[in-house]
């Protein structure tokens, strides 16, 4: 491991979430000394994936990080498979639809596909969540080669689970039904189903998701099957011979 590059990217990374730190917040939160932070950030600024705040002197990341974003996306394949079902998956249940990749311990959504009632609805490509917390990295993790995360789970409201044992038997119920749910887990209000979408090496690629208010939970089990089917039919696009893919 090259030590600069390991050091940068750890910056990069306290900074996610549109966080706006002092040089003292970024050198605490990965604990180097401050003259160390400065000279690497005056790197990043100089190739604009940080960038610096005129009035509070603050840092957060910089435009650069989002063009990088783009050309991933762009190049993501799943993302361009699930966007021709997406749509009508959302009519079909009159829900949400996230479709989001596993980055280490949490997911990062890659595509967003809006509920069609016509009101306004923030965009959510981009958002990070707990695996653990979501429907969508439960569906990840459960086909993982080591599916429950070491070290504590952390708790994002009171709904959350953080006992190992538990999520460990919710990711073995998902692995024999290739259905994930989470109950308020991540957001208050916010419930969500999910399922994994595997490529022809029968890896776990990504997840499809419906998400929908506290209100209409549980599901109506016509909305589930039209998920199942979704990623069924998606995974068969990318070459999957089964699904759910053995473990």
């Amino acid at each position: 491991m090259i030590q600069a590059v390991d050091r940068a990217l750890r910056i990069l990374t306290v900074l996610q979430g549109g966080r706006r730190m002092s040089l003292g917040e970024i050198a605490a939160a990965i604990d180097l000394a401050p003259s160390t932070v400065h000279g690497l950030i005056r790197t990043l600024l100089a190739h604009g994936m940080v960038q610096q705040e005129v009035d509070s002197g603050r840092y957060r990341l910089g435009p650069a990080t989002l063009r990088l974003g783009n050309v991933y996306l762009e190049t993501l394949e799943l993302r361009a498979r699930v966007a021709i079902w997406a749509e009508g998956l959302a009519r079909r249940t009159g829900c949400a639809v996230r479709t989001a990749v596993l980055l280490f311990d949490e997911i990062v959504v890659v595509a967003h596909e809006p509920r069609p009632d016509g009101t306004r609805q923030m965009p959510e490509v981009g958002i990070v969540i707990p695996a653990h917390a979501s429907a969508l990295g439960k569906a990840l993790l459960a086909f993982a080669a080591e599916d429950v995360p070491p070290g504590p789970l952390r708790s994002m409201t009171g709904e959350t689970i953080t006992d190992h044992a538990v999520l460990a038997a919710q990711l073995a119920t998902v692995r024999a039904t290739g259905i994930a749910d989470e109950v308020e887990e991540a957001v208050i209000g916010e419930c969500a189903c999910a399922a994994a979408v595997f490529d022809s090496s029968g890896e776990a690629i990504g997840a499809i998701g419906l998400v929908v208010p506290a209100a209409r939970w549980p599901m109506e089990p016509a909305d589930i099957d039209a998920l199942r089917d979704a990623a069924r039919t998606v995974s068969r696009e990318l070459g999957a011979p089964v699904w759910p893919a053995p473990r």
